[in-house]
């Protein structure tokens, strides 16, 4: 049998290869858990290269899952959003670069045009690209020729720089507009809400027919804006908290009901100081890793991993 040690090593960058492939927090745990299955199964003079083994393993389920996916989400209501992670990014060791560039590579609104890619597309793509794995090694995953997963990658990232919306990787800059657009809302200032917003912004809902969404993007900030006030009017100030934290990487915004334990999770996108993209996923079967956080003595302590830094408004 492999030893638990090598797996638990590898297990942080293994999510993160995972999470980025499938863009499914659930799907990412399930890889995780056939690849130590298939570990356990593995006699020790195989494991030479645990690292290069356990990344192929879980590359080809992921693969797999993608193909399965694709079916579902062709019927799936409304529009189809990654499910958000709050708080630190699993798979990424923090350092002082953390807080002052955003982690593209994990962020909603790539791993949102990654849904575009066919699923051997995105995986060569998040192999390379990301993680700069060699084409020969992706070639054992896709069941493809170097060559052949060469071409893969390189339509990959002409599609993603083509679709990718404009966006700052200054977390600063982040901060400021996410900060101005949550004060203009809880505040029902119009005119603020205007200025923060770019001309073009797009808003995407993901309800998955669970929960009342738009399900099509509201387009444009007069709408855009329209509509992120017509949200807050359903808020009862009493049992709702509207805080910001950390989404897939960047400073977004998440909402608690702690009456009704419902969550809904905001992520951003900003260019120049304006918001160009809101993803708000508010599909339950997607929050269902952040249950946490429909607790209020996991909002109000600073000490908790699941403590919410409030704006103070």
């Amino acid at each position: 049998m492999a030893p638990l040690a090598d797996f638990e090593k590898h297990r942080p960058q293994l999510w993160a290869v995972a999470y980025r492939i499938t863009g499914s927090v659930a799907d990412a745990e399930d890889a995780l858990q056939e690849t130590w299955l298939r570990w356990q199964l593995l006699p020790d003079d195989e494991a030479a290269n645990p690292a290069a083994y356990l990344t192929t393993v879980v590359s080809r389920i992921c693969l797999d899952q993608l193909g399965s996916a694709r079916s579902r989400r062709e019927t799936y209501v409304g529009p189809w959003l990654p499910e958000p992670i709050v708080g630190m990014v699993l798979g990424t060791v923090p350092g002082p670069e953390d807080r002052i560039t955003l982690d593209e590579t994990v962020g909603i609104a790539l791993l949102t045009v990654l849904e575009k890619l066919t699923p051997a597309e995105r995986t060569a793509f998040v192999l390379h690209d990301v993680f700069s794995m060699p084409f020969t090694e992706i070639a054992e995953v896709v069941g493809r020729t170097p060559t052949s997963v060469r071409q893969l990658a390189s339509r990959a990232r002409k599609r993603v720089r083509a679709e990718s919306p404009r966006c700052s990787v200054d977390r600063a800059e982040h901060r400021r507009a996410v900060d101005a657009f949550l004060a203009a809302v809880m505040n029902g200032d119009f005119e603020s809400l205007l200025s923060v917003l770019d001309p073009d912004v797009v808003w995407r809902s993901d309800g998955g027919g669970k929960v009342s969404a738009a399900r099509r993007p509201v387009c444009g900030h007069e709408n855009v804006a329209r509509f992120a006030q017509g949200i807050s009017r359903g808020f009862d100030p009493l049992s709702m908290r509207v805080l910001v934290r950390d989404v897939n990487g960047a400073p977004g915004i998440v909402s608690v009901d702690l009456a009704q334990g419902r969550v809904m999770v905001f992520a951003f996108t900003v260019h120049e100081g304006r918001i160009t993209e809101v993803y708000a996923v508010a599909n339950p079967d997607k929050l269902r890793h952040l249950r946490h956080l429909r607790h209020p003595d996991q909002l109000d302590h600073p000490d908790h991993p699941g403590y919410l830094d409030p704006l103070g408004l």
